[in-house]
């Protein structure tokens, strides 16, 4: 095919496209003739990005606080981009359903790595200071990540493990996120009592999250696996992407975190040993005590036993 025949074949591609939405190909092409070049600055919205950074103090190394945490939602609207294509791809060949979950996991192993920019990216003198003027809020409250869970497995799993025989696929939304295993840093079970964290977090987000939990309740990441043929439920390659992934998030990056709060907030003898919202954070966040498992069907009596006790 010579240029002209490639040209051509363009053109005609060009007008279907338009005639497929009542538009005229004459004024589109008009259009783009006077259109301005796009320039990188303008495509990746440089200027609006860049200035995003707020500081509330005169410290130095909140900004990078700030930069870090930003960072890492951008980083987790990947991860719900990417787990999007997977929950609402129909006849997902084992292929996709592996590949995209690969990048999921190395999005989280991106922020696993990433918490040394934190551990040893801020003096400890300067964080103490600049953590207090950022209370009650906390790292609790990223919504986004309470998104990534409820598309990645069944409501049960995510129940606080003390409830998860009141509850089953029956169960309300509104009761199953009341009993959520994350409502247990911010909640007084014997009197219902919710911290000021929480109650301006459910505040914010809970109608996206009900909305949420409610859409991906059939086609979450191990819904969409417990759909396919059971030949390929068994393939080795997407068996050890659903490990990985699992592992990675509930017990990998949830145990850098941990280690790096413990040096600041419990090590530094700088503080109080009290989180910003106020949560028992060492029992939040250490997964031997919450045992958060997206997939425990693939992992072994002994691993589930053992779940984040190696840590």
């Amino acid at each position: 095919m010579n240029e002209n025949e490639v040209s051509d074949e363009l053109l005609k591609e060009i007008e279907l496209k338009y005639q497929a939405i009542n538009q005229k190909t004459e004024t589109q092409l008009e259009g783009l003739l006077w259109s301005k070049p796009i320039t990188y600055w303008d495509y990746i919205q440089t200027d609006a990005l860049l200035s995003l950074q707020i500081q509330r103090t005169t410290l130095p190394d909140e900004m990078v606080f700030i930069m870090y945490h930003q960072v890492n939602e951008l980083i987790f609207k990947m991860i719900l981009w990417e787990m999007k294509q997977i929950s609402y791809c129909e006849n997902i060949r084992t292929e996709f359903f592996t590949e995209r979950l690969m990048r999921v996991s190395r999005y989280f192993d991106m922020l696993t790595t990433s918490f040394s920019i934190m551990g040893d990216g801020m003096e400890v003198d300067q964080y103490m200071k600049f953590r207090n003027t950022l209370t009650p809020a906390s790292g609790f409250q990223s919504a986004q990540y309470r998104l990534i869970e409820f598309s990645s497995t069944d409501l049960i799993n995510l129940i606080d493990y003390r409830y998860r025989g009141t509850i089953d696929r029956s169960t309300s939304y509104d009761f199953a996120f009341e009993h959520l295993y994350w409502q247990a840093a911010g909640k007084d079970y014997q009197t219902g009592k919710k911290s000021y964290l929480l109650e301006e977090f459910e505040k914010k987000y809970k109608k996206v999250f009900l909305a949420h939990m409610q859409e991906y309740n059939t086609i979450n990441i191990w819904q969409k696996f417990k759909q396919l043929p059971e030949l390929d439920q068994k393939n080795p390659a997407l068996v050890e992407a659903m490990r990985h992934y699992d592992h990675t998030v509930n017990i990998t990056w949830v145990m850098q975190h941990l280690n790096t709060a413990k040096k600041y907030i419990d090590q530094s003898g700088k503080g109080d040993g009290e989180a910003t919202g106020g949560s028992d954070w060492k029992k939040y966040m250490h997964p031997k005590y919450q045992r958060r498992i997206f997939f425990p069907e693939l992992w072994s009596s002994d691993e589930l036993e053992n779940w984040g006790v190696e840590m």
